[in-house]
């Protein structure tokens, strides 16, 4: 069977059984900045499991993309060398919502490998949970795989919690699991249950029932659920191989393609010296091209470091096949051209994602080959130091895995590896000692607010500043300090604090005898702080009035607010204009407005050219000639982006939002 005929037969078979068919959430995760990659089928229905939400349908079945190159899910080192493991596989998957459980997910799991798939029933084996001292064994889904399948006498193993039973995380929904494997040796009579038991390699795993019955709590305890769930997971890549009689995930027709595009682009044969470089980049041509067309761009920290790497990677393993100009990008389309069916966003994407690496590519290619140099003299003393790998990643750019892979090649020992560590945190130390003198405010308020009125409840204000400008209101904390500044907490303010680029009012707060003028509003602790310098009147004054709860009057700056608010809409009209002239993948990474200027940070894989910059400049100026109104309400969040609201990447919202709509052209949370 065909790659895309093994795929369809799964989602069809599994339709047939009353599935809804669901498609794949994307590998980047959208609303969750804590998880880099989509790295399990059940992310999507997280909340479902959590008893947070609900779908429409109780039976679904999907193919999910999914990465795993971080954390406890981190396949990197594994590829190019084992013949299942990738960063980027599809899992392939079908789901119960609180509707049938273990009966049905092993008699169907069963029918469809065996009768629609044609797996050999001799080489099949099943694995259920063996039990400890909080959950029995489950003998129930051994008992099903006997009773509803013809699977051979004796091919059941119990396996301890660390295979076989499957937790969200430290607390939460929970339950055991029962895989299914496949024997790969050419003797049938060896096979036996001690290969599981020792994990040999002889069976390999094919297919994961997780049964959701358990809910764990925060002492450990293990309460039943009120409704169970089930969630399964096949290795797409790795059934094609089975079913196409392949020795690896590699030889099939998900790989071939762009296996034989290396060949072709390098003039090398695949096999032999050739064979592990291949591999390895055309596996991260195909993670570095989904995660791409889902979001996500390379860069120096977070998710987008992790693309970095693997990208810089690939650069490394195309120069072992004598590849000095880029070329990693020139797959892009081919991976198109065999995916685009299942996944059109590679192929609607194309052009952004090869420019993009073709870009990455080319910036590491100007320090790859003197890096590789220089690892060549530290290999030469017969070991590599936590220093020297430190050295590699500062000056050339070689993530820390990098060179510790090329040391392994090497059958080179790293030694110290805290050396590393060592030195990464006394450079991050000397990035602090220097930003320490740019005064940040923000610095001085982690110390608490101190009390001094009556009121004994956190820091707490409601802000009212989109209505009004100049309110009356009562101190409710002051924050003591050294300096000679004032830091106030009102009940109630028209200040709007620091957030989303935009920087704090400026305005003056107004007492019986004395007045504070506000230089910096700052959000610390749940509440809005105040921060500023008497002008009028002393200490005593004021705090004579906060003790009394007298009322003070807090006015904005009226002209300062308008002009960061124009500054504000400015940087939306630039967004817009910017995703108008160089694409759709730019994103806001950062900004700042002021009164008087703004900054705006933008994520893209090239320097702007002087006529790009122009017709920028162009389209921003047209808009604001054209006076667009400019309005803001409150929306549901799934609402605003159905409306394509722009959100800032990997933020967490709200379920309500604020929504900016310019005219006809922007619309942004």
């Amino acid at each position: 069977m065909k790659s895309r005929e093994i795929r369809e037969a799964f989602l069809r078979f599994f339709e047939g059984k009353g599935h809804v068919r669901v498609p794949s959430a994307p590998v980047v995760p959208q609303d969750d900045p804590t998880l880099y990659f989509t790295n399990a089928g059940m992310n999507q229905f997280k909340d479902v499991f959590l008893g947070l939400g609900r779908r429409d349908y109780t039976r679904a079945v999907d193919t999910q993309k999914v990465m795993r190159v971080s954390g406890k899910h981190n396949d990197l080192d594994e590829v190019g060398y084992s013949p299942w493991h990738h960063t980027f596989f599809e899992m392939l998957g079908n789901w119960s919502f609180g509707d049938y459980f273990k009966k049905e997910a092993i008699e169907w799991g069963w029918e469809l490998i065996t009768e629609h798939f044609g797996l050999e029933k001799e080489r099949l084996w099943a694995t259920v949970f063996v039990g400890d001292d909080a959950v029995e064994a489950d003998g129930e889904a051994e008992a099903f795989w006997y009773e509803c399948t013809d699977l051979l006498p004796g091919r059941v193993v119990r396996l301890p919690a660390k295979e076989n039973f499957w937790e969200m995380g430290e607390t939460g929904p929970c339950g055991p699991c029962s895989e299914i494997h496949y024997y790969l040796g050419d003797d049938l009579a060896a096979q036996e249950p001690r290969m599981l038991i020792d994990d040999t390699g002889d069976l390999v795993e094919i297919w994961n029932l997780v049964f959701i019955q358990y809910n764990r709590e925060k002492n450990g305890a293990l309460q039943p659920l009120p409704e169970k769930h089930v969630d399964t997971g096949m290795g797409f890549e790795r059934m094609c191989s089975l079913l196409q009689g392949a020795e690896s995930s590699y030889e099939t027709d998900v790989f071939q393609p762009l296996i034989g595009r290396i060949a072709e682009l390098t003039g090398k044969e695949y096999g032999g010296e050739h064979r592990v470089p291949m591999q390895v980049i055309a596996d991260h041509v195909r993670s570095l091209s989904f995660t791409m067309a889902d979001g996500a761009m390379p860069s120096n920290e977070g998710r987008g470091y992790v693309l970095r790497r693997i990208l810089r990677r690939a650069a490394r393993y195309a120069r072992q096949l004598d590849q000095h100009d880029p070329v990693i990008h020139q797959l892009v389309g081919t991976l198109g051209e065999t995916m685009g069916h299942v996944f059109p966003e590679v192929t609607a994407r194309k052009d952004h994602i090869a420019g993009v690496i073709r870009s990455e590519e080319e910036s590491f290619g100007k320090t790859l080959d003197r890096g590789l140099d220089i690892f060549a003299r530290f290999a030469a003393k017969g070991q590599i130091t936590g220093t020297d790998v430190f050295h590699l990643y500062d000056t050339y750019g070689f993530p820390q895995d990098l060179t510790e892979l090329m040391a392994r090649e090497q059958g080179i020992p790293v030694i110290d590896p805290e050396g590393f560590d060592h030195e990464l945190a006394a450079q991050r130390d000397r990035s602090r000692q220097d930003t320490k003198s740019l005064g940040k405010v923000t610095m001085s308020l982690g110390a608490p607010l101190l009390k001094v009125g009556a009121i004994t409840k956190k820091p707490a204000s409601r802000f009212v500043g989109y209505d009004e400008l100049e309110i009356e209101a009562q101190v409710v904390l002051r924050d003591e300090n050294e300096d000679d500044r004032v830091r106030l907490v009102l009940d109630r303010t028209p200040f709007y604090a620091e957030a989303g680029g935009q920087v704090g009012d400026r305005g003056r707060i107004k007492g019986e005898g004395f007045v504070v003028e506000v230089e910096d509003v700052q959000k610390v602790h749940g509440g809005i702080v105040h921060i500023g310098r008497l002008t009028e009147g002393d200490a005593e004054a004021l705090e004579t009035a906060i003790v009394a709860l007298d009322t003070v009057v807090a006015r904005v700056d009226r002209q300062a607010r308008i002009d960061a608010e124009r500054n504000h809409t400015a940087t939306h009209l630039l967004h817009e204009s910017l995703r108008r002239t160089l694409g759709d993948h730019v994103g806001q990474m950062g900004s700042l407005v002021a009164p008087d200027r703004l900054r705006f940070d933008f994520s893209h894989f090239a320097a702007v050219d002087p006529e790009q910059l122009r017709e920028i400049e162009e389209r921003v100026n047209e808009q604001i000639r054209a006076d667009l109104e400019v309005s803001a309400f409150q929306e549901e969040l799934e609402k605003a982006k159905a409306m394509g609201a722009q959100a800032l990447f990997g933020e967490k919202y709200e379920d309500q939002v604020r929504v900016v709509r310019i005219g006809d052209f922007s619309l942004e949370l």
